[in-house]
């Protein structure tokens, strides 16, 4: 009998059949065959059990590449699978269905005074698809956000719905972070909790040959640094800006405890056109980003951690898309891979607007862990036309700079545009066989698929005349 699992999806307040879906990029338009934003776990649960084709998992859709979609699957949105499930300020410990957006999540812990432990720079994203990239944010002695999560729920491809935790199932707890929805539906986090203490923002320019050691000496180990990030100057790619906020108990100079929902981006969003311009990194170091950063500043930690992407819009146009990469080395390697990037995006003329250094600690054990080791992270942030020609240009410079990450015992972020080759990803996530193998004995059918693992999963029976790509 097929009227339950009918009935439960008609029940969801939002299902759309044969719909264009597309990422924040702009330029990855997917025929879905269908398009359901459950609001209860039984019907994702159904819905996931009854439906025999692919399935692909959603929420902001801010990756880059397609991670979201892919066609004719059934898409499950889960902006709506969004409640807060229970709360202790006492434990400091929050649990929330998966489609929660951060900025839900800082609205309803900020009056306690409580704070996320890890989440990334924008509250945009939700929960669940933090979770599924393994996000990271600029928490000094933090990493990736396994660091910071507790236990999950999963809907897994026969509908049973598991908990795991790093004691409990662990394997599919270290499978699902950073997984990008391949084993199943993440429904339920639970996440630990700090202090919403009051932060100073410090700025200090230097060469990048001093940047490590400032790093180690000021940074990594001061008690009282919550947030730290660089700003590489693309001039040159010789100086950096080190952006840091430290505890403190001066007079707020910022009242507000969460970024407005209203605020205006036009100096944020100028800066950044000044930045990708020609001859714009120069006038960013010497004159931007000295006027929007010279005031001293004190602000609540969850109002830097509610900023919004609406500072980085327009994203896409007709023509053209402002698209991530990023890039993970040792902090040892960190001189000779900017030395090696900077003749390649120069080389190719690449329109960059920011490239921002931030650091994470080693990765626990996820499969596909970004973080092997202590890394610095590069992200750079850059304008592309979309024309195939232009894409194509992009592509030949990426897998240049995939080369290079590996070459320096690094590795490269998966919520982009997908160009590595299947080579480069098993050269970058070495566990990546191992995350196979269990995605194979949880989801034998292959049912929970988007275009990154179109590209690089292998199903059990294409795999005896797989070639490489």
């Amino acid at each position: 009998m097929r009227i339950l699992p009918l009935l439960i999806l008609l029940l969801c307040q939002a299902v759309h059949a044969g719909e264009i879906v597309n990422d924040v990029s702009g330029m990855n338009p997917i025929e879905v065959a269908q398009v359901l934003a459950p609001t209860e776990l039984e019907q994702i649960v159904e819905a996931v059990r009854g439906h025999a084709g692919p399935i692909a998992i959603g929420g902001g859709r801010y990756s880059m590449g397609g991670q979201t979609a892919t066609e004719q699957a059934l898409q499950l949105d889960m902006r709506r699978f969004n409640q807060v499930l229970e709360f202790s300020a006492e434990r400091r410990e929050i649990r929330v269905q998966a489609g929660i957006t951060w900025r839900e999540v800082l609205a309803y812990i900020d009056p306690h005074g409580l704070s996320p432990q890890i989440m990334q720079s924008y509250a945009n994203f939700t929960v669940g698809g933090a979770l599924s990239v393994n996000a990271h944010g600029r928490y000094v002695g933090q990493g990736p956000l396994v660091l910071g999560v507790r236990s999950l729920r999963l809907v897994l491809a026969d509908g049973q719905v598991v908990d795991a935790s790093p004691t409990h199932n662990s394997e599919l707890f270290y499978g699902a972070i950073g997984g990008y929805g391949g084993l199943g539906v993440i429904v339920e986090a639970t996440l630990p909790l700090v202090e919403n203490s009051k932060l100073m923002r410090q700025t200090q320019i230097m060469p990048l040959g001093d940047y490590a050691q400032f790093f180690a000496n000021q940074v990594v180990d001061n008690p009282d640094m919550v947030m730290h990030n660089g700003i590489l100057y693309t001039d040159d790619y010789d100086s950096v800006r080190a952006v840091s906020y430290l505890r403190t108990d001066a007079p707020l100079t910022v009242t507000e405890r969460l970024v407005p929902l209203d605020r205006d981006y036009k100096a944020m969003r100028a800066a950044l056109a000044v930045a990708s311009s020609n001859g714009g990194a120069k006038v960013r170091e010497s004159l931007v980003d000295p006027l929007l950063l010279k005031r001293p500043q004190v602000q609540w930690r969850n109002h830097e951690a509610s900023l919004d992407v609406r500072e980085l819009q327009p994203i896409s146009g007709p023509d053209y898309s402002y698209v991530l990469q990023e890039y993970f080395v040792p902090q040892a390697q960190l001189e000779h891979f900017v030395a090696g990037m900077r003749e390649v995006l120069k080389a190719h003329k690449v329109k960059v607007a920011n490239i921002s250094i931030r650091h994470a600690k080693a990765d626990p054990g996820t499969l596909l862990a970004w973080a092997r080791e202590d890394t610095f992270a590069l992200v750079i942030y850059y304008r592309q036309g979309v024309s195939p020609d232009e894409r194509a240009a992009v592509a030949n410079w990426t897998r240049q700079l995939i080369d290079l990450a590996i070459a320096h015992q690094g590795s490269y972020y998966l919520p982009y545009q997908i160009h590595a080759s299947r080579e480069q990803f098993l050269a970058a996530y070495p566990r990546a066989e191992a995350f196979f193998a269990l995605k194979r004995r949880v989801d034998p059918s292959n049912k929970f698929r988007n275009k990154l693992w179109d590209a690089y999963y292998l199903p059990p029976d294409n795999r005896a005349n797989a070639k490489e790509l």
